[in-house]
């Protein structure tokens, strides 16, 4: 369906600010065009009405102050909270994104994304497809016209939520996310028609790298600090990678 190269960027900021902003919030996303980044990885989850949230965790605490889980409170109530607290006392009452208007203003601002579908336990398929039918909705006259280097990549760990976004909207790319590549790495990635693999850049090395790139894969690494690091994979024919370094990593760093 798409060619097998990578047309997107190839320097992310992992969160939207990395370390230097509290995470998936729109501080993050300022952040990181302050850096002169355009193209950012975050993460999307279900709140309890089916409305996508930008949140990593599935229950509340570590960024975000309450308790529970993102699925026991609504959207609305959510975007109420405080997302920025934790992080330093300049970001108090930063509040938790939602999907669509996140999505919208990155999209205003020029700049990419690469979408992890995060669901928790249980609501797999649901996220798939939500996500999915919002970011096609989103970037419609895009796809219409196959400017696909403008289009999100959804990204997942789950195989559930990949195909249910394929499901809801076949058109949209979708990149299979494998902490370590086992031997069925490939036959998953088909399976769902994914364009590229991420992965966990400390369980990478050369000969999986050439094995990705043979396949006719897209590659990209997960959260890459060192710039010697970087550089290495680069080297490797790794085509992308997110950091939370964005003061020592720039956006032209490849």
């Amino acid at each position: 369906m798409w060619p097998r190269i990578w047309p997107y960027p190839r320097v992310l900021a992992h969160r939207g600010g990395g370390t230097l902003a509290p995470e998936n919030t729109y501080a993050g996303l300022r952040c990181g065009m302050q850096a002169g980044f355009r193209a950012i990885e975050f993460d999307v989850m279900l709140a309890r009405d089916g409305v996508p949230v930008v949140m990593h965790d599935p229950g509340l605490g570590r960024t975000v102050k309450g308790s529970g889980s993102v699925f026991e409170h609504d959207a609305g109530d959510l975007a109420a909270m405080d997302a920025g607290a934790w992080f330093a006392p300049a970001f108090a009452g930063e509040p938790v994104p939602l999907f669509t208007e996140f999505a919208r203003l990155c999209k205003e601002q020029g700049v990419w994304m690469n979408i992890e579908i995060k669901p928790a336990p249980g609501f797999e398929a649901e996220t798939g497809a939500a996500v999915a039918a919002l970011a096609a909705q989103l970037f419609a006259a895009e796809l219409a016209a196959a400017d696909m280097a403008r289009v999100p990549l959804l990204s997942s760990f789950s195989d559930v939520a990949l195909a249910s976004a394929r499901l809801a909207a076949p058109q949209l790319p979708r990149a299979c996310l494998i902490s370590a590549l086992g031997p069925d790495w490939a036959l998953r990635a088909r399976a769902l028609d994914a364009v590229a693999i991420h992965t966990n850049h400390q369980h990478l090395g050369p000969e999986m790298a050439r094995a990705v790139k043979d396949g006719g894969f897209g590659l990209f690494c997960y959260t890459v600090n060192d710039p010697g690091r970087a550089r290495t994979l680069l080297d490797w024919g790794v085509d992308a990678f997110c950091t939370d370094r964005i003061d020592l990593i720039g956006p032209d760093f490849a």
